[in-house]
């Protein structure tokens, strides 16, 4: 792994003297000089808007964009390319759908979340709700950071709408059973929507396998720039969801009093898109690619069981979902009373080392688990041993002087 961080120019750098140990993936990834080599190439070489003129930059533009998108579809394995919306990142993504339901869902109906969410597979649904009248549920997190599944069966009706939950939680980094509630939710003709931000950068990701009706993510997380997501829906499904932003390029024909709308993907995409960022998106892809994603997980394996270890044999630290199937993640705290995660942080960051620490946007979890934060450690594949090792002595340093 030692050429592949090597591309990513950043890890070169030194924070507070020492050279930087950047655990904070889940909040942002790095970006390998493939992808900045395609945003410097777009504005050196390609600016102009895209689908709207017939010169010969916008029509490189074009092809450069909606290729991205191709690189898109078969990385998740979609089956058409018009299933890929174009978006600024999960949490637009999601807004879309709820956006787009407003005229589906009635004050008869329910749709279920989890308690193990994101922010932003929460609040867009409560505001659906309040909007809709329909009834918001949740499956329960249990104290061991997973997911009361068996709650499943008396929580799933015929009022079930939709079920929206994380593939991979950003805050604990557990894996959750897709399959499992993706099954029992078709069962009683429920949509799936799944929020991959977590799970993309990670696995192997197949949008036909796993059948779920929406699956979300963001591009930077994914070595791609911030401001780029993608959501996949299948098309009759699509289709059935009304714009939630209009403007340009989503229009068919235009009339004072009417207009109707393009058709997919661009009835989703009002307005000149990132056309900068959805091209080096599709870098980010290729960049995946070319190490594989297999050769991507296993790495990042080994990473979290060497690191769950090492961080095992500190006494006086509580790992959360410690005995979960997990990915990209590990979060824990010093057990002493009063101990904030961000005093761990801020001594870690003056050996170099980012981790996030807090609620992570995960408010209702931290509630659960009655403390307000933990210390995160979140990987990607430029990420080696040595840069857990420096973890490891950061945190026993804190021990020794929090604890």
């Amino acid at each position: 792994m030692k050429s592949i961080r090597a591309q990513f120019p950043i890890l070169d750098r030194e924070v507070n003297g020492k050279p930087l140990i950047y655990l904070d993936n889940a909040a942002t990834s790095q970006k390998p000089k493939k992808v900045i080599e395609a945003i410097t190439n777009y504005y050196e070489t390609l600016n102009a808007n895209v689908h709207r003129g017939i010169h010969t930059l916008s029509q490189e533009a074009t092809t450069a964009m909606e290729d991205a998108r191709g690189k898109v579809q078969n990385f998740i394995n979609a089956p058409y390319a018009h299933e890929v919306i174009f978006t600024y990142g999960t949490t637009d993504s999601i807004n879309l759908i709820t956006r787009g339901l407003e005229g589906i869902l009635t004050d008869d109906d329910e749709v279920l979340i989890s308690e193990l969410e994101h922010h932003s597979n929460i609040v867009p649904w409560q505001m659906l709700c309040e909007m809709t009248g329909a009834t918001l549920r949740y499956i329960p997190l249990l104290d061991s950071g997973v997911l009361d599944v068996e709650r499943l069966d008396a929580l799933l009706t015929d009022k079930t709408k939709i079920v929206a939950f994380n593939h991979v939680s950003n805050a604990l980094g557990v894996i959750n059973p897709v399959k499992e509630i993706v099954d029992k939710a078709h069962a009683v003709g429920a949509w799936v929507m799944l929020d991959g931000a977590q799970a993309v950068p990670h696995m192997q990701v197949d949008v036909q396998e796993l059948n779920v009706e929406f699956y979300a993510f963001s591009g930077h997380k994914m070595y791609a720039p911030t401001g780029t997501g993608v959501l996949y829906g299948k098309e009759d499904i699509l289709n059935q969801l009304k714009p939630y932003r209009g403007g340009g390029e989503m229009i068919d024909v235009v009339t004072m009093e009417k207009t109707t709308y393009a058709g997919l993907p661009f009835k989703f995409e009002a307005g000149t898109p990132n056309i900068c960022g959805n091209i080096a998106l599709g870098a980010a892809v290729d960049f995946m690619l070319e190490i594989g994603m297999d050769t991507i997980a296993q790495h990042e394996k080994e990473l979290l069981e060497y690191t769950l270890n090492q961080l095992s044999e500190i006494d006086g630290l509580e790992i959360y979902a410690k005995n979960a199937p997990r990915s990209g993640a590990i979060s824990f705290n010093i057990q002493k009373t009063g101990v904030h995660s961000s005093d761990v942080g801020m001594i870690l960051d003056r050996m170099g080392i980012a981790v996030r620490t807090g609620h992570h946007c995960c408010q209702p979890i931290m509630s659960k688990l009655d403390i307000p934060g933990t210390v995160r450690a979140s990987f990607a594949v430029y990420n080696n041993k040595k840069d857990v090792d420096e973890l490891i002595k950061g945190v026993k340093l804190a021990l020794n002087m929090l604890g």
